[in-house]
C-alpha cells in the first residue's frame, strides 16, 4: 500500500521502495501481518491507519524518515511507546517514525548523569539505574516513554525533591525538519533546547536525552485505602498533610474502586475507596515519622507501604492504567483544592460507569518545581500546586458514549474550581485553544516564533501542535 500525502495524490511505489533500501529498521506496511499489531498504541479509543510503520533503529533511520516526509509530502508521526492518551502518535495515511527499538542507556557514575534513547519507559530507564541506587526524575507510571513525558513537563515521584524531568535535562540530541541532527542545551542551540523544555514534539525528534539523575535507592512506598463513607474527608486530610510534608514525600489522592490486591480485605475489593499513593525517598526511618500522620489517620482500612526499590516504587500504579483498553481523560490545574471541590467529585464518583475509572488529585507543588523560573524553560505552569485528571477507562467500545459524558460532566462541575490552565501532557485530542491554554500567553508567543524558526512548515505536526502561522 503506497502512502498518502496531505493532499491526497499517492506517493510512488518506487520512491517508497528507494526510501525503504536507506534503512536499517523494519518498515510495515498496511499488507503486513504485523501491521495490526504494530499501530495498536495505549489508548484503543484511537484507530488510525497509518500508510507505513518505520521502526528506526538508530538516528540514521530518523533523519530519513524526516526527510522522505519532507520531500514527498507525507504526513509525519512520531511515536516513542504511544503512551499518549490524544493518540498522536499515529497519523493516516502516512508514516510513523516508530523510536521503539531506540533503547540504550549510558549511566556516568562520576558525573552522576544518564544518556537515555527515546524509545525508553520510565520503567526500563530506571531499571537501568537501579543498581547503581539512582533514580531519573520522571512518571508516575513506569510504563510512560521517556521522550514525550520529558518533552510535555515530565511529572513524576520525585518532582517535589527534584523537580520535572525536563529540569533534569542537561542536552538532548534532535533532528530537526531540515534532516540535519543538532545538539540542544544550555550552551548549543540554547533558544531549541528551551523550546523543547515543554514545548512537546513540536520542534523535531529527539532521539536522546542526558538527564541528571539522583540518589533513590530504597524508598518507603505504598498506598493507603479509606472506605466511601470516609472517601472526602481522607483527601481532605491528605490536603492539608501534603504541603507540611518534607520534599522527600510525593503523594497523590485518587478516587476508585478498591483493587484485588492481597492488602485489600475482600469485602472492601471493588467498593468505591479514596486511596493515598506516595513514595518517600530517603532513610526508612525518617520515612516512618514523616509518613506517620498519614498512616495513622482513619485509620485506613488498608495500607501497603513497605521499603522497596525506587524502581518497584514507580512502577506500583501501573496495574491501574493498563495499555490496550478505552480511555477517555480530561485534566485543569486546581486554583485551590477546597472542600466544594472533593465534595464534587466524591459525589459524581459515585456515577462513574466504568469500575476502571479514576479521578486523581496531584500535588507537585511546595518544592524543587517551583524553585525554576517562570520562563526559564517551556514548561507551562508552576505557580499551582494541585492538578485535577479524570482518567476513564472501560473495556467494551459500545460503552463509549456513557464513559464520554460522565466525564465531561464531572468537568463541568469541577469548572468554578479549575484554573485557566493545563498540563499539556495530560490534554486530549482537544483543540487548538486548548493547546495554547497550556502556556502563558508569553511562553506562548515565544513558542510559536521558534516553530516558525524551526518548523515553518509545520512537518511535526502530529502532536499537541503549535502552529506556526500564529506568528
Amino acid at each position: 500500500m503506497s502512502v498518502i500525502n496531505h493532499e491526497g495524490g499517492q506517493v510512488a511505489d518506487a520512491a517508497l521502495k528507494e526510501f525503504e533500501s536507506t534503512l536499517r529498521g523494519r518498515v510495515i506496511r498496511a499488507e503486513d501481518e504485523a501491521y495490526d499489531d504494530a499501530r495498536k498504541i495505549f489508548n484503543a479509543m484511537v484507530d488510525k491507519r497509518p500508510g507505513a510503520i518505520v521502526e528506526c533503529n538508530g538516528v540514521a533511520d530518523v533523519m530519513a524518515c524526516v526527510n522522505f516526509a519532507r520531500t514527498n509530502n507525507v504526513p509525519l508521526a512520531v511515536r516513542g511507546v504511544g503512551h499518549n492518551v490524544a493518540g498522536t502518535s499515529l497519523c493516516d495515511g502516512g508514516i510513523v517514525a516508530d523510536l521503539g527499538r531506540m533503547k540504550s542507556v549510558r549511566v556516568d557514575l562520576a558525573a552522576r548523569t544518564v544518556r537515555a534513547e527515546a524509545g525508553l519507559t520510565w520503567g526500563e530507564l530506571n531499571h537501568e539505574l537501579q543498581p547503581f541506587g539512582l533514580a531519573a526524575a520522571g512518571g508516575f507510571i513506569s510504563t510512560t516513554g521517556v521522550s514525550g513525558l520529558t518533552l510535555g513537563g515530565g511529572l513524576g515521584w520525585l518532582v517535589r525533591k527534584h523537580g520535572l524531568a525536563l529540569d533534569n535535562l542537561l542536552s538532548a540530541d534532535i533532528v530537526t525538519a531540515d534532516g540535519h541532527l543538532l545538539e540542544a542545551s544550555e550552551t548549543q542551540n540554547a533558544d531549541l533546547f528551551w523550546a523543547i523544555r515543554g514545548g512537546g514534539g513540536n520542534f523535531g525528534i529527539v532521539t536522546s536525552f542526558e538527564f541528571r539523575v539522583h540518589p533513590a535507592d530504597t524508598t518507603l512506598s505504598g498506598l493507603l485505602l479509606h472506605p466511601r463513607k470516609r472517601m472526602a474527608e481522607a483527601v481532605r486530610f491528605w490536603r492539608d498533610f501534603e504541603p507540611t510534608a518534607p520534599e522527600e514525600v510525593t503523594s497523590g489522592a485518587f478516587l476508585l474502586r478498591a483493587p484485588p490486591a492481597p492488602f485489600v480485605p475482600e469485602a472492601m475489593r471493588g467498593t468505591p475507596v479514596a486511596a493515598v499513593g506516595g513514595i518517600y525517598t530517603g532513610s526508612i526511618e525518617q520515612g516512618e515519622k514523616a509518613l506517620r500522620p498519614l498512616r495513622e489517620y482513619g485509620p485506613p482500612a488498608a495500607d501497603s507501604f513497605q521499603p522497596m526499590p525506587f524502581a518497584e516504587a514507580a512502577s506500583m500504579a501501573d496495574d491501574l492504567f493498563p495499555r490496550g483498553l478505552h480511555n477517555y481523560w480530561k485534566s485543569g490545574f486546581l486554583t485551590e483544592l477546597s472542600d466544594a471541590a472533593i465534595d464534587t467529585a466524591v459525589e459524581f464518583y459515585d456515577r462513574a460507569p466504568s469500575p476502571m475509572t479514576i479521578v486523581v488529585f496531584e500535588h507537585n507543588g511546595h518544592g524543587a518545581m517551583e524553585r525554576v523560573g517562570a520562563g526559564d524553560t517551556a514548561f507551562g505552569y508552576r505557580n499551582w500546586p494541585y492538578n485535577f485528571l479524570v482518567t476513564s477507562i472501560w473495556t467494551d467500545p459500545a460503552d463509549t458514549e456513557a464513559n464520554v459524558r460522565w466525564t465531561r460532566e464531572l468537568c463541568e462541575a469541577m469548572q468554578p474550581f479549575l484554573a485557566d490552565a493545563v498540563y499539556v501532557n495530560y490534554l486530549g485530542d482537544e483543540g487548538e485553544d486548548r493547546v495554547q491554554q497550556s502556556y502563558p500567553p508569553a511562553t506562548f508567543e515565544r513558542l510559536v516564533a521558534l516553530k516558525a524558526k524551526y518548523d515553518a512548515a509545520n512537518l511535526f505536526r502530529m502532536n499537541q501542535n503549535i502552529n506556526p502561522k500564529l506568528s
